[in-house]
């Protein structure tokens, strides 16, 4: 009878110590599941997209000198044409009325004033030669005080890119020189076409006599824009040459707030070009007046013009002509070691940045200083370091000191 019970209490005890196990294993409290990652210690950049075309920096259109017949043009869209040599278009002179006294002066005045702006842009280059010099002389000087550690990182950026800023600048006056040339050649060809013909209206030889229009400047021909035969006012655009490989640029119409954070020198990387690789440029102008442009979406935005200079070869472009389409991105910030966690590992904590940390399983709340931010990624300079596990996408309901776990990964 004793042994019956003792047996009964043996059951219930157990029974309750099942019940209790089970209740506290339902109740007990379990960590939240989380998604995990690492704070990282790699290259980061930030920069500035925007769509972007492809222009010729200085197109020589080519028109009629005076009043006559253009005959039919045998040159096309992306033809070579060496300057002073080959033939982009001939004419007939049609009334003498372009052979007076008055049209002759007119010409000599015309190869005066090129003349004139010949020189001032030769002027300009000495002083974009000189600003050159300058710039590099002070970068080198500041590189021997960083060597000492008396000048600071900063001051020894802002030289190096104002050193891009005036080769760049350098690069502009000489191709303006070009210009100037191409349209002195011009204006002095005008004149030899007057003072080829006599004061009668007829030519030395014959009054039908054919005059050729040479190309101004060696290129391709851009845009032919009267190619059939007809009757021609002087001054009436003919054909367009640029020069493709030499003076190519890119020019993007950018948001007036994303243009005040970039200055020339500043590294831009030009993709979506259609060729394999990026192609690499530096900015060489930011326009200092604004425009409106209505986006798709009929949202009236104000836009500047950044012009961008190519630094790669010619060579590494091969097929991109004018007025094509690329996408530009301006690099405003970069670091090759960077110490990098996601963007979707912050939240805020007041008017701060945080990331939860995981120690020990616990999550920690800990606050960050960002140094740079593209989106994607943020590079922090104060808070976390190389190899800390952090959680990503933290739920709103996660608090310090809460324990979680790695969620299971499908």
């Amino acid at each position: 009878m004793a042994g019956k019970t003792y047996a009964r209490r043996f059951i219930s005890l157990t029974a309750m110590v099942l019940v209790v196990g089970a209740l506290a294993y339902a109740f007990w409290p379990r960590p939240t599941l989380v998604d995990l990652g690492s704070v990282v210690t790699g290259p980061m950049r930030v920069t500035i997209a925007e769509e972007a075309r492809t222009q010729v920096h200085d197109p020589y259109t080519v028109s009629t000198p005076i009043t006559g017949r253009l005959l039919r043009l045998a040159v096309e869209p992306g033809d070579e044409v060496t300057a002073q040599k080959t033939v982009v278009a001939r004419m007939l002179p049609t009334t003498p009325t372009a052979l007076d006294a008055r049209s002759r002066e007119q010409a000599r005045g015309s190869v005066t004033a090129a003349e004139a702006a010949l020189r001032v842009a030769q002027a300009e280059v000495n002083k974009a030669r000189a600003d050159r010099d300058l710039a590099e002389a002070n970068l080198a000087r500041t590189q021997k005080l960083f060597d000492s550690d008396i000048a600071s990182q900063a001051a020894l950026e802002n030289d190096a890119r104002t050193a891009r800023a005036a080769n760049a600048a350098l690069d502009t006056a000489r191709a303006a020189i070009s210009m100037r040339v191409a349209e002195l050649n011009n204006a002095e060809a005008a004149l030899q076409n007057f003072d080829g013909l006599s004061q009668n209206g007829a030519s030395n030889t014959q009054q039908d006599e054919l005059f050729s229009l040479l190309a101004p400047i060696s290129g391709r021909i851009l845009q032919v824009l009267q190619r059939s035969e007809t009757t021609l006012p002087a001054g009436t655009p003919i054909v367009e040459i640029g020069d493709i490989r030499n003076d190519l640029e890119v020019v993007s119409e950018m948001l007036s707030t994303d243009a005040v954070q970039i200055a020339p020198g500043d590294e831009v990387i030009i993709d979506q070009w259609g060729g394999e690789a990026p192609l690499n440029g530096v900015v060489a102008r930011i326009e200092p007046r604004g425009f409106t442009k209505v986006s798709a979406l009929g949202v009236e935005e104000q836009r500047v013009r950044v012009t961008i200079r190519f630094t790669d070869p010619p060579e590494t472009r091969t097929g991109l002509g004018h007025g094509f389409r690329v996408e530009a991105q301006v690099v405003t910030w970069a670091s090759d070691h960077a110490v990098i966690v996601p963007a979707g590992a912050l939240f805020r904590q007041g008017t701060d940045w945080a990331v939860f940390t995981v120690d020990g399983g616990t999550a920690q709340a800990q606050t960050v200083q960002i140094e740079a931010n593209n989106g994607l990624q943020a590079a922090i300079s104060n808070g976390v370091s190389a190899g800390d596990t952090i959680v990503l996408y933290p739920p709103s309901g996660l608090e310090d000191g809460q324990r979680v776990a790695q969620r299971a990964a499908y």
